[in-house]
């Protein structure tokens, strides 16, 4: 999966950059798993505008990702390789040998036709889902579940990855991708390989234009605001703005703001890198 760079025939086109689409082998969405998706546009129930910088955009039908892997010892076959506009990463649908169809998200190398496989029994390859307990130490792995049996929660954006490192006793030892190292449960469930699409990093949208039609909005910064709108707003000309803060006050740069008590931060070893 690559990116093109267009040529320079509009203002629009001279600095875009978007992904390819020749791995993608189906242009329209299995219809028995796909569901409307109602857009807010940042408003709630009586219409008052609680997010800022929300609305408009095309329309996207939500594809129900199998983030569970729960169809254990069934052989499945990649029959396409699709665009989720939900998400960064691309999708492949499994037709399993039983007749039920699936999406999954697609690790980089999977190819359509290809087998997968889920459970204890499956071999640690590319596009098979096993418990971490049965993957070998040094596995690049996503989709990783924080609970044994609630779906993969972690590692599933386009080219992230996590590494198995070690083990100790019930748990593994996890490298994350923002270069966090922590301990998971060996009966949670992890996906071998890293997702796809990795170039999704380097594409640029070229114009404002795009970001609408993402549902973007136009995003106006604190510091052109007046002081009665934001904390850094204000001053004769273009003040610095004092030190960078939310529209509430909270400091953006260097503030913890994870819970001190919570639960899970016994299971961190080293926190990630700033």
């Amino acid at each position: 999966m690559g990116i093109r760079k267009l040529k320079p025939t509009t203002p629009g086109q001279r600095h875009k950059v978007i992904g390819a689409f020749d791995k993608i082998t189906a242009s329209t969405p299995e219809k028995s798993l796909v569901v409307g998706k109602k857009r807010s546009g940042g408003r709630n129930n009586t219409g008052k505008m609680t997010m800022r910088y929300i609305g408009g955009g095309h329309k996207k039908k939500y594809r129900f990702i199998d983030f569970k892997r729960t169809k254990d010892g069934i052989p499945a076959t990649v029959k396409t390789i699709e665009y989720d506009p939900n998400r960064s990463s691309r999708i492949a649908l499994l037709y399993y040998a039983d007749g039920a169809k699936a999406y999954i998200i697609a690790p980089d190398g999977l190819e359509v036709g290809q087998t997968v496989m889920s459970g204890a029994e499956a071999v640690p390859e590319v596009g098979n889902a096993l418990p971490l307990a049965n993957i070998p130490v040094g596995t690049i792995v996503h989709n990783i579940e924080l609970r044994p049996g609630q779906g993969a929660k972690m590692v599933r954006s386009a080219g992230s990855f996590a590494q198995l490192t070690s083990r100790e006793g019930m748990y593994v030892v996890i490298k994350m991708p923002s270069g966090e190292v922590r301990r998971i449960l060996s009966a949670c469930k992890a996906t071998i390989g890293s997702v796809g699409n990795s170039d999704h990093a380097l594409e640029k949208s070229g114009k404002a234009g795009r970001s609408r039609w993402l549902g973007r909005r136009p995003h106006n910064r604190g510091v052109v605001m007046n002081p009665v709108d934001h904390p850094m707003g204000g001053g004769e000309g273009r003040q610095s703005g004092g030190h960078p803060r939310s529209r509430k006050g909270l400091y953006a740069k260097g503030l913890k703001t994870r819970a001190p008590k919570k639960h899970s931060s016994k299971y961190i070893i080293e926190r990630r890198k700033k």
